[in-house]
């Protein structure tokens, strides 16, 4: 069965998500997008450009259609789905737009634990707006704010404009302290290209390496890591008195393959203990005995992993996986991953 990709938009309020969503519907791109607002409120678009469900469609004086979705979510795709199945014509993508107050968790973990809305979807990334100018305030005064940027598969940093570069940089090396993985793409008015958006495969296992280049980049600091413009000052300078540090990139590496079933059970250990704070977790694992790379990814404490493509010649065999999360104890999980050693 052909499953439709659904986009998450997240951000925090005032962001610019609303107008990056309304450059992706008004865009000359040929393509149909469902939008779910999971906020009270409407958004006018042109009605080629959206499926609502059915209960919850309304059409203004101008021609275009609106649509308030409220309720469960699993109830809300289910229906758009069905309709997909029974239009004439279908759209290609779904797209969820948080409230700026949204944990993104719940919203991605809906794609993974019910069957029918897996059979029929696949999330295919979560992209989150930040706002350059007011990022500071927003990641000390909200804890929605700093899980928003944890959980992203890309970073759209908006409002650069308003910015100088050197406070630029510091603003993208604090982003990177949060989350390691996300690619940070600068934005005036969320004018990021959209390719850097939709169709990113950001939960697709076999995509993790093409998608995260630096994902085999030792961490800053660590034997092996390549310098590059992305490199900064590890330093705040929000000038606030206190940073909010609860949240953080944990990097782990080994060198010498893992034991398949020691490390299965230690994963399964640590999402099952620390699942509500480990927001995103991914890894690409040599395991001795196969010529096949295992990839695996978490949300919260739900674990899923493949074999991927086999090893190549020249390939840096060696195991890597990235906790994003909530009061990490990265000693502790840096001794769990080293006792999987074969």
């Amino acid at each position: 069965m052909l499953q439709t990709p659904v986009t998450v938009l997240t951000g925090y309020l005032g962001a610019g998500k609303t107008t990056l969503l309304n450059r992706i519907l008004t865009e000359d791109h040929g393509k149909r997008y469902a939008v779910i607002v999971n906020e009270f409120g409407e958004i006018g678009i042109d009605n080629d450009l959206i499926v609502g469900s059915d209960e919850e469609v309304y059409e203004m004086n101008n021609g275009c259609v609106c649509c308030t979705v409220r309720g469960d979510l699993i109830r809300v795709v289910s229906g758009l789905v069905k309709r997909q199945g029974a239009a004439g014509r279908g759209f290609d993508a779904i797209i969820i737009e948080t409230t700026g107050l949204a944990d993104p968790g719940p919203v991605a973990q809906t794609f993974f634990v019910d069957d029918d809305v897996r059979a029929k979807t696949r999330l295919d990334s979560v992209t989150t707006v930040v706002d350059a100018k007011h990022v500071g305030l927003s990641l000390e005064d909200s804890r929605e704010a700093r899980e928003q940027i944890a959980f992203a598969d890309q970073i759209v940093l908006n409002k650069t404009d308003l910015v100088s570069e050197d406070e630029l940089a510091r603003i993208e090396a604090r982003l990177r302290r949060i989350n390691p993985l996300a690619p940070i793409h600068r934005a005036v008015r969320s004018d990021v290209p959209l390719e850097a958006v939709l169709g990113r495969g950001g939960f697709d296992l076999d995509r993790i390496l093409q998608l995260e280049p630096e994902f085999l980049n030792p961490p800053h600091g660590e034997a092996g890591h390549v310098h590059d413009d992305h490199c900064h000052d590890d330093h705040d300078h929000s000038g606030h008195g206190h940073v909010i540090d609860d949240i953080k990139g944990v990097s782990l590496r080994l060198d010498r393959p893992v034991n398949g079933d020691k490390v299965t059970a230690w994963l399964n250990r640590v999402l099952q203990d620390q699942g509500p704070d480990i927001l995103r977790a991914k890894g690409i694992l040599d395991v001795k005995g196969e010529d096949r790379r295992l990839v695996f990814q978490a949300v919260h404490m739900i674990l899923e992993g493949d074999w991927q493509r086999d090893w190549k010649p020249g390939d840096a065999r060696d195991s890597r996986m990235v906790f994003i999360g909530r009061n990490l104890d990265e000693d502790a999980l840096r001794q769990g991953f080293e006792a999987c050693a074969a």
